[in-house]
């Protein structure tokens, strides 16, 4: 178990520290449930009261709530940002694999960097390259030719389809699915014929998916993901999307083909994204969007009703039915007006 002592923090976070620099911590928990070689961080004012019952070794905090917590304490400009960075340094996650299991098959032909760990009855088929450093989980495929980079790490039962590009220092939780064929059809008199979906999918770097999100392959051109974006579970990602820098993207979410999303935008759970649409850079989508057209300035942008209780919900579905009905009354009105003048 790693552990640090509060000077070590303060000097990798930059932080001002108050109180006693020898002290060790070993992990991080809640304000209300941390203890003795434990930190926390308090990120938001209007939880401030329960700093007075905190029992952590440590607090990250800002200098403007410095004053209610009599502990020893790290002062910083983004508490939430000293947590995500100190959580990394206590990480006890295990990896993903360890050694090369003698149950994985790995064609003679791949190319395996440094230090690979290949779990269980993983199968890299012919022509794939491996870089340093690379986790391979329990039961993942890596399809012929595809490319890994350096560092990153797939859970178990990740699957890479034939030519996947993925870029360095990427996570991929389980049962992922990187390359699947796109939904390309053309229909001949009621018959569906499929179209071969030669493209491939290319990650960048630093990139970040969540467990069973599925990214189609190309049709001709590639399904394209920029550095640094992240991507939540449970997704579906179709073929030729191309999604920016810095993007994140709630679970749940659908985006339709062809659909372009620039940089630093943020979508928001279960919304579906219509094909052939670009989205420009830094939209925010709220959850439940439905993005039937291109977004072609920054903003935050929502669709949908919000919940309701059920009776008054019943109300304004039946009223939105009557929408079209009532349309027709008001231009009715509007008309009898203008011949009147008024």
């Amino acid at each position: 178990m790693a552990a640090f002592t509060l000077a070590e923090l303060a000097d990798k976070l930059g932080a001002e520290l108050r109180g006693e620099g020898s002290v060790e911590v070993h992990s991080i928990a809640s304000m209300s449930k941390a203890g003795e070689g434990q930190i926390t961080f308090l990120s938001d004012s209007k939880y401030r009261k329960l700093l007075a019952d905190c029992n952590a070794s440590a607090v990250m905090l800002r200098e403007g709530d410095v004053e209610h917590f009599q502990g020893n304490a790290l002062i910083v400009k983004d508490p939430y940002l000293s947590y995500a960075l100190v959580a990394q340094l206590l990480d006890s996650t295990p990896a993903a694999a360890t050694d090369i299991a003698t149950s994985a098959y790995v064609d003679p032909t791949a190319v395996l960097g440094k230090n690979v760990a290949i779990g269980h009855h993983a199968v890299i088929e012919a022509g794939a390259q491996i870089g340093d450093n690379v986790q391979i989980g329990a039961g993942c495929f890596i399809g012929k030719n595809a490319r890994i980079g350096a560092g990153t790490k797939l859970w178990a039962n990740v699957t890479i389809y034939h030519e996947v590009v993925l870029g360095e220092q990427c996570l991929v939780q389980s049962s992922t699915v990187i390359g699947a064929d796109g939904f390309g059809y053309a229909n001949d008199k009621g018959e569906w014929v499929k179209i071969p979906q030669v493209g491939t999918v290319r990650i960048g770097n630093r990139v970040e998916i969540g467990a069973c999100t599925t990214i189609d392959r190309g049709a001709l051109d590639d399904t394209i993901i920029e550095d640094n974006v992240i991507i939540d579970n449970q997704m579906q990602i179709a073929h030729n999307v191309q999604i920016g820098y810095g993007t994140a993207m709630a679970g749940g979410t659908i985006v339709a083909g062809s659909t372009k999303i620039g940089k630093y935008c943020i979508i928001g759970g279960a919304s579906v994204l219509n094909g052939h649409i670009e989205i420009a850079d830094g939209v925010t989508i709220t959850g439940m969007g439905m993005v039937m057209r291109s977004i072609e300035e920054k903003g935050m942008f929502s669709s949908g009703i919000p919940l309701q209780p059920n009776k008054e919900w019943r109300k304004t579905a039946a009223r939105v039915m009557k929408i079209d009905e009532m349309n027709k009354r008001l231009k009715s009105v509007e008309k009898k007006l203008a011949e009147k003048g008024e």
